[in-house]
């Protein structure tokens, strides 16, 4: 089998432009929005929202990045979720989606192209989310994802810049996606249960949060842990605390990390958010999990819901707008 992770420099979410880099580039771009859009640039929240007639939003997102894994039905299922997932933090319902897909035509034979649509597709109708056409270009490096609209009431919206303090925090993916991405591109290990993860849709918790009366969520991905809950404390105004022994973490994730196995993003992350966590008595094994770069993980929601671990609180902002116990 043609190994797909070899035909890019990153992998999954892990391929991000670094935050620190990306908001030295968003910097200033933010306009004055009109009521009607909801949700814009300003907190850098999952997906953008838009209020239209009928008491109604419209949810909007993209999501693309490269090979995260060799299978490539697997990796446009991964795709199709992570994608799907801005919509389900934001509270919304995925309606529509459009391919986007980027192909070494000379080096990759398209019936990989094709099993990687197939993946994408499987996953939307899953999702009860239509897929209708896109958008294709010829790249030196595989590349794909989906333009994802929705729908929302946007009076039940769960944003990233709503946390108050008093109340928990829950996370309903366990952690180290990135490392064993990481592994897997580098040996050709398979670890099915991290493919059934990141494969997992995140609608069931969106709906759960909805019906708890949770405000404020968004999702983990290749900002970590860290990076995501970083960007919430700062546009809510609140200190996170979190217990870094509850937090969950993949089977075989530890066993990687001290193999070396560790994503460059998730240093990344670290080296961003370094500055405003008060690290406690963290090791730095503890902190690069904590900042793992993941692809497709869960929702990190200000409130509790079935099944999803209690892994900290927001409290009044402190010194630190993360806090590590």
């Amino acid at each position: 089998m043609m190994r797909l992770t070899q035909y890019a420099q990153g992998g999954g979410c892990a391929c991000k432009i670094p935050p620190g880099e990306l908001e030295d580039v968003l910097a200033g771009l933010a306009r004055p929005q009109g009521a009607d859009l909801v949700v814009g640039l300003d907190s850098g929240d999952d997906a953008a929202v838009v209020r239209i007639e009928g008491g109604t939003a419209i949810v909007s997102t993209a999501d693309f990045f490269t090979p995260v894994v060799d299978d490539p039905f697997d990796w446009g299922r991964i795709a199709a979720a992570n994608a799907l997932s801005d919509v389900y933090a934001m509270g919304g319902r995925p309606l529509m989606a459009i391919n986007l897909l980027c192909w070494p035509r000379e080096t990759l034979p398209y019936e990989l192209a094709r099993e990687v649509l197939r993946g994408a597709a499987e996953v939307a109708a899953d999702a009860g989310c239509h897929v209708a056409g896109g958008h294709s270009v010829v790249d030196v490096e595989p590349k794909y994802g989906m333009a994802v609209t929705g729908l929302a009431d946007p009076d039940r919206l769960m944003r990233n810049d709503a946390g108050v303090a008093g109340v928990p925090l829950s996370l309903t993916k366990p952690l180290g996606l990135g490392v064993l991405n990481n592994r897997h591109k580098a040996t050709g290990e398979v670890f099915p249960h991290a493919v059934a993860t990141m494969t997992a849709l995140n609608a069931a918790a969106s709906r759960a949060a909805l019906e708890a009366g949770v405000r404020c969520a968004t999702d983990v991905t290749g900002f970590g842990l860290l990076g995501h809950l970083f960007k919430l404390a700062r546009a809510s105004g609140v200190t996170a605390v979190v217990d870094a022994a509850a937090v969950p973490i993949l089977d075989d994730v530890r066993r990687s990390l001290r193999e070396g196995y560790v994503p460059g993003g998730s240093r990344r992350n670290l080296d961003w958010v370094a500055g405003h966590v008060d690290p406690g008595g963290a090791d730095e094994e503890t902190m690069l999990l904590l900042a793992d770069a993941q692809t497709s993980g869960g929702l990190l929601i200000a409130g509790e819901i079935p099944g999803a671990p209690v892994i900290g609180e927001l409290v009044p902002r402190g010194d630190h707008a993360i806090v590590i116990r």
